[in-house]
């Protein structure tokens, strides 16, 4: 559709996003839109933004499997103890209503930080009252991972509960994968992993907003570090310091650039 509509009636088309590549190539959404790879020429700009020195990236060392029944009471722990270290400042973006509401239950109480929820009030509502709040604490899912802009030290932490794969049950998934499959592709490698990198890109997104901006990136899965796939993922990201120690965490909130603490 997008040829016959768009693609044959101009003569140059430019497609921009941040979160276009996965794994340092353009070929999933390249494939995904039938563009014709000896006419398409594909250009990755670098970020404005220092990561090494704006960003940490902390994975918990002792998650289990996101699908073990223990899992949500483990991450809850881990993000209790990383907003405990951030003073609030953060989003809690997770990949389905029952973990976020699960997790909300969990963690508001223990925190002593004031505590939204996403369904509470308008999208809009949520972000006017977490801005407006100090130390405040967003528990939300896929609606925030994208399109959401708070810049400055409100901001300053985003936890990511499980990698955001699609449902495998959803019937256009479904669809997707057995198209894929039955012309000899892989549909968890060719189409789901590079699926969820890219709204994991879009999640992460979400805290560097500027280039004074500074935090850290918490993801409580595990399947970064035990599964193949996890490289993809973590190649995919920006180039930051990556840590399981919550020392290195607190290190980037008592030092900034210009000597404040």
């Amino acid at each position: 559709m997008l040829q016959e509509k768009l693609f044959d009636k101009v003569e140059t088309c430019i497609l921009t996003s941040a979160t276009l590549s996965t794994n340092g190539s353009f070929n999933f959404i390249r494939d995904r839109l039938g563009l014709d790879k000896s006419k398409t020429e594909t250009f990755m700009a670098e970020s404005s933004f220092d990561h090494e020195k704006q960003a940490i990236l902390y994975l918990p060392k002792t998650m289990p499997d996101p699908r073990t029944p223990e899992f949500t009471q483990m991450a809850a722990t881990e993000i209790i103890k990383i907003i405990q270290v951030t003073r609030g400042h953060a989003f809690v973006l997770c990949t389905s209503n029952s973990s976020m509401t699960a997790l909300f239950e969990l963690v508001s109480s223990r925190i002593g930080y004031p505590c939204f929820l996403q369904g509470t009030m308008s999208k809009t509502g949520l972000l006017e009252q977490f801005r407006a709040t100090p130390n405040a604490v967003l528990f939300a899912t896929s609606s925030f991972w994208q399109g959401v802009d708070v810049r400055g030290d409100q901001l300053s932490c985003v936890i990511i509960d499980k990698l955001p794969f699609a449902v495998p049950t959803d019937p256009l998934v479904q669809a997707r994968s057995k198209f894929i499959d039955d012309n000899g592709g892989k549909s968890f490698f060719d189409y789901s992993v590079p699926q969820a990198v890219i709204s994991l890109k879009q999640g992460i997104g979400r805290l560097i907003r500027s280039r004074t901006d500074r935090g850290v990136i918490a993801i409580m899965d595990p399947r970064l570090r035990t599964k193949s796939y996890g490289r993809d993922f973590l190649n995919s990201l920006p180039r930051m310091k990556i840590t399981a120690d919550l020392n290195d965490v607190a290190e980037i909130f008592t030092h900034s650039d210009d000597g404040k603490i």
